[in-house]
């Protein structure tokens, strides 16, 4: 049996997408192997969102092409995901050491093209191929198949791919194209089949989770400031609801929000489901009016304070968690000052910055008034140190509470306030059941 590995790197779509390109191989009777070095055919699933994540899906590109040479071993080497997709036309000349790359509609494709690339052998000086389709299109659906690549007790469903906004700074349209929704039915038919497996948390993704189903509404094509109305269709707020109402014991949690589609009717569908933790994750990024003008965040200041106050009062008991760029070409002293009064002010219980990264085929590449590497990261110290500050202020006064939490590992779970891999952690006595929820003494 053919044995197939793979790496996956970059966010939890990109996760998404590996889970479903080891499903369908899984499903036609490859066997998937955890170690690497074993498989006939690696593939590497990238991420190419800013600097840090290319070089490191080149440096496991690299490693996995050495390791082979050095063993001698006649392994397929495919790559997929982000950097695929965003080179396309580069890479087959840059990395000869790759046997084939796909891009971001070739997930549930793969059993093909890895048959293609087993059965043929390159000549020394013939380039790679390339499967890569030039505008991403694809979106799964319920019977799409998954090799689970998270705990039995958590898992990620993507919602939507796509994003129609075109944030000076972010290439995410251009990789992964306009905003498409997968309809409520799908969404719904997948988390029942996850909860009556077991699974405790469900995790929506996707890259503007706040415009989920406004794409679908009959006659219109809503830009990127459209207001959210579910009398006219699908809703975050009419999936929550919907969501909400399979039988089980389990939590929903919203990821990736932007702060331009909250409306008063979607805060109350997280104040009144059950279900939905009292969690919102609405990435910022600043809140300059200068700065978030050249982001063309399509937000300004005061909308974003007086959103930061309404979800508060709006939604009992909640934490938000959010993200900034410090950095960004023309921040100024004084831009930055109001960011760390703002971070302090609103009180985030949960947070993280971003030296800004300098992306080719952003507007955002050549504006001027670029800030030295030196200042970004003291920026990036500082405002870092400010969040964690304010998040520790806030653990201190949950001391004495009881909590409801996830069990994620012996001795470890999570809290309603902590998304996996990205926030904090509880411990708790090494013998509560893992998977399992439990109430414990902070």
């Amino acid at each position: 049996m053919t044995k197939i590995g793979l790496i996956s790197l970059g966010c939890a779509k990109n996760l998404v997408d590996s889970e479903i390109m080891l499903g369908v191989l899984r499903k036609a009777a490859y066997e998937i192997v955890d170690d690497a070095g074993t498989a006939d055919v690696l593939i590497i699933n990238t991420c190419s969102f800013i600097n840090d994540a290319k070089r490191e899906s080149i440096e496991a590109i690299q490693e996995a092409a050495a390791l082979r040479k050095e063993a001698g071993f006649r392994q397929k080497l495919i790559v997929a995901g982000c950097l695929s997709q965003r080179y396309s036309s580069k890479l087959p000349g840059l990395m000869p050491e790759v046997d084939a790359f796909i891009g971001l509609d070739q997930v549930a494709d793969v059993v093909r093209i890895v048959e293609e690339v087993l059965g043929r052998d390159r000549a020394a000086n013939e380039a790679p191929e390339s499967f890569v389709s030039a505008r991403s299109a694809y979106i799964p659906d319920y019977d799409t198949p998954h090799l689970r690549l998270t705990p039995k007790h958590s898992a990620f469903v993507k919602i939507a791919e796509g994003c129609n906004h075109f944030c000076s700074f972010c290439v995410i349209p251009r990789i992964r194209g306009r905003h498409r929704s997968r309809t409520l039915d799908s969404i719904v038919r997948e988390v029942r089949d996850l909860v009556a497996g077991g699974c405790r948390e469900i995790n929506l993704v996707s890259q503007d989770s706040t415009f989920y189903g406004m794409d679908m509404w009959e006659g219109e094509r809503p830009g990127p400031r459209s207001k959210v109305d579910s009398s006219r269709g699908e809703s975050l707020s009419t999936l929550l609801r919907a969501l909400n109402a399979i039988e089980g014991d389990f939590w929903i949690r919203v990821l990736y929000t932007h702060p331009a589609h909250w409306s008063e009717e979607l805060m109350d569908a997280f104040a009144q489901c059950d279900k939905v933790v009292k969690y919102v994750d609405v990435p910022l990024q600043h809140i300059s009016d200068n700065m978030l003008g050249l982001m063309r965040r399509e937000t300004d200041s005061a909308h974003i304070r007086a959103l930061v106050t309404r979800l508060r009062e709006r939604i009992p008991g909640l934490a938000i968690r959010s993200t900034f760029i410090v950095g960004f070409p023309g921040e100024t002293q004084a831009d930055f000052d109001e960011l760390m009064g703002f971070i302090a002010e609103a009180g985030f219980e949960r947070g993280g910055v971003f030296e800004y990264s300098r992306e080719e085929d952003t507007r955002a590449y050549d504006l001027p008034g670029r800030v030295h590497p030196s200042t970004r990261r003291k920026r990036r110290n500082l405002s870092t140190e400010q969040l964690f500050n304010t998040a520790g202020q806030r653990g201190e006064s949950l001391v004495g509470r009881t909590l409801r939490v996830l069990v994620e590992a012996p001795g470890v779970a999570r809290t309603a306030w902590d998304a996996p891999d990205v926030d904090g952690y509880v411990e708790v006595p090494d013998d509560l059941p893992v998977g399992d929820f439990a109430v414990v003494l902070i």
